[in-house]
């Protein structure tokens, strides 16, 4: 399937943001493929039998933005950017939700890469990822980003650069020193116990 252009998801924002809600209805299915290609990377990092799917992930993500008054979309690149936050937003309240079922559980290491090794128990380690980046976020707000765009959002170093922009070579940076600041948090939390 070929992406529409960029230019006609923006307008599309663009005609929301002043409250057209026919837009919203035209956009849908303009996004709808890359957002659900973006929730199916992340899925494919969860636990076989996952309770939340796909597409559930997705209508989530879309009942959130339909409460959204009136956003300023800058472009598709700020819309997907929002998506990225709310799936992160969505899984992490899910993974804290199934670990307080659990009383705990215990977290296991968390890799960073893009070919992420799924542990056994994943709620941990989202909820820990999700507190170093909170952390990560009051020393280095963009490194934060980076790391929000590319884990959670599914975006590559070119499409984190359009979002935030800056160039390809400072995202790439970003998203080395923070992995290597998140590695060095994780492990920390997980040798004292936390």
């Amino acid at each position: 399937m070929v992406s529409p252009p960029a230019r006609e998801i923006t307008q599309l924002l663009h005609a929301w943001s002043c409250g057209d809600g026919q837009a919203l209805n035209r956009l849908t299915p303009l996004v709808y493929e890359e957002l659900h290609r973006t929730a199916r990377n992340y899925m494919a990092r969860e636990q076989t039998g996952h309770t939340l799917q796909t597409t559930a992930l997705i209508n989530e993500v879309y009942l959130r933005l339909v409460d959204f008054d009136r956003v300023g979309w800058q472009d598709r690149a700020h819309f997907f950017a929002v998506c990225a936050r709310l799936m992160r937003r969505i899984l992490t309240d899910f993974a804290r939700a199934r670990q307080a079922q659990k009383r705990g559980g215990g977290a296991q290491p968390l890799s960073l890469d893009e070919g992420m090794y799924v542990s056994p128990e994943p709620a941990g380690d989202l909820v820990a990822l999700d507190a170093a980046l909170n952390r990560l976020a009051g020393l280095d707000e963009r490194k934060s980003q980076v790391v929000e765009l590319r884990f959670f959002g599914g975006l590559t170093a070119g499409e984190a650069a359009e979002v935030l922009k800056i160039s390809e070579e400072s995202v790439k940076r970003d998203w080395r020193l923070a992995k290597l600041w998140l590695l060095r948090e994780l492990s920390t939390e997980r040798a004292n116990g936390l």
